[in-house]
């Protein structure tokens, strides 16, 4: 049998699975695969597109030749319901996330946000979530995004002062808070599972028993992990960070996603036109994972 591919995702439970010989202990042949997504955006970096026009949904549709890989729920369901792998129902995360503006931005209210540029991940957790949430303050009209790449890339393009406004997800909102960034609005969002259609169940029933025995552990106390966070920092962000000051990051809810939250969701991109991979394909049944 093939190595079970864990595209790993800017969190610390499959370090702490790792560390503690999880799994192993479940029988998991494994590796960790990093930086696809690197690589993919490379060609727009060199060329200095002004706006990056690929994000976590392209990748997904793309297809990253992982087991499981993971991504915002929109682009998991998208990719799902296109047929590009299957989304895990079994469980789903929550990831912090939250529009930051610099200390001597203009900006103090959400409503201050009206036309300032935002910079957010073209069709990923950042883009999908700004709309979501800018949505029921300040209406579509007044919502201005920039596509702006990684979300590392966002980050130090709002310490140096480049954009106005950024969407930080994932544990970068911490560092964004430790470098004195303020915070205008909470976009915490979900993030999904997209597992490739030919994986064996009990493998990956074995990839998240060890998942859950870590997230008990992150639970419990995760100052003896955090150092994990550095890698997946680069320069000049990795330089700069604390991670001792940093919290316990994106969390996984070991309970179902459910048909409603998909639909949810679906309905919701449909609403925006973000969405058009789904079509006719978009019902839950044939983008979950089957039951075994």
């Amino acid at each position: 049998m093939a190595k079970f591919k864990i595209e790993v995702h800017d969190r610390l439970q499959e370090w702490v699975a790792e560390e503690k010989g999880y799994f192993k202990s479940e029988g998991l042949d494994y590796e960790f695969v990093m930086h696809k997504r690197d690589a993919a955006l490379a060609p727009l970096l060199a060329a200095d597109a002004r706006e990056i026009t690929r994000g976590a949904t392209e990748f997904l549709v793309e297809g990253q030749g992982s087991s499981v890989s993971c991504a915002c729920q929109w682009a998991v369901d998208i990719a799902a319901s296109s047929g590009h792998g299957k989304l895990w129902p079994g469980a789903y995360m929550v990831t912090p996330g939250a529009v930051f503006v610099r200390t001597e931005s203009d900006v103090a209210t959400i409503e201050d946000l009206a036309r300032v540029e935002i910079a957010v991940g073209h069709r990923s957790g950042s883009h999908f979530s700004a709309l979501e949430r800018l949505e029921p303050f300040l209406g579509r009209e007044r919502i201005k995004l920039t596509f702006k790449g990684r979300r590392d890339m966002r980050l130090a393009d709002l310490l140096e002062g480049k954009v106005e406004a950024a969407n930080i997800i994932g544990f970068q909102v911490y560092l964004a808070e430790q470098r004195g960034m303020r915070k205008i609005l909470d976009t915490s969002f979900i993030v999904g599972f997209l597992v490739a259609s030919e994986t064996p169940a009990a493998e990956l029933e074995k990839y998240f028993r060890a998942l859950q025995r870590a997230q008990e552990d992150i639970d419990t106390d995760p100052s003896p992990y955090k150092h994990y966070y550095l890698n997946h920092l680069k320069e000049p962000l990795r330089s700069v960070a604390d991670v001792r000051a940093f919290g316990p990051g994106e969390r996984i809810v070991f309970e179902p996603y459910t048909r409603a939250m998909y639909e949810r969701a679906v309905a919701w991109m449909n609403s925006w036109n973000l969405g058009a991979e789904i079509g006719a394909a978009g019902e839950y049944d044939r983008a979950a994972y089957p039951a075994q």
